[in-house]
């Protein structure tokens, strides 16, 4: 399961509306690369086959198998404050993690 806190919910679908999205749905998913080795990404998106999918406080997810399995069971948040802006990804399963939180390894 991936959890969504009700921040980044609600950041989540303020953007959706914005870009006249509605129908869409946030996909997260892990590339290679970054300073340790993975990093995240997310996008908004319409369902693919073979997809998860999770609906978390009112917002549809997607996460593709190979990616699942770097993300089952993280946290994203989204901090508002002045030094820190923008999405978090908490993932127990890391080993280790860049300085700036964007990658991370297994």
């Amino acid at each position: 399961m991936i959890q969504v806190t009700p921040q980044a919910a609600e950041e989540v679908k303020r953007l959706l509306e914005k870009e006249g999205k509605d129908e869409l749905g946030l996909r997260l998913l892990v590339k290679g690369g970054g300073c340790s080795g993975l990093s995240y990404d997310m996008d908004f998106d319409a369902k693919k086959e073979n997809d998860n999918e999770f609906e978390v406080n009112g917002v549809k997810v997607f996460c593709d198998p190979k990616s699942y399995l770097y993300l089952k069971g993280i946290t994203l948040d989204f901090m508002d404050g002045l030094n820190n802006r923008g999405f978090r990804f908490i993932n127990p399963n890391a080993s280790g993690t860049c300085g700036c939180g964007e990658s991370f390894s297994v």
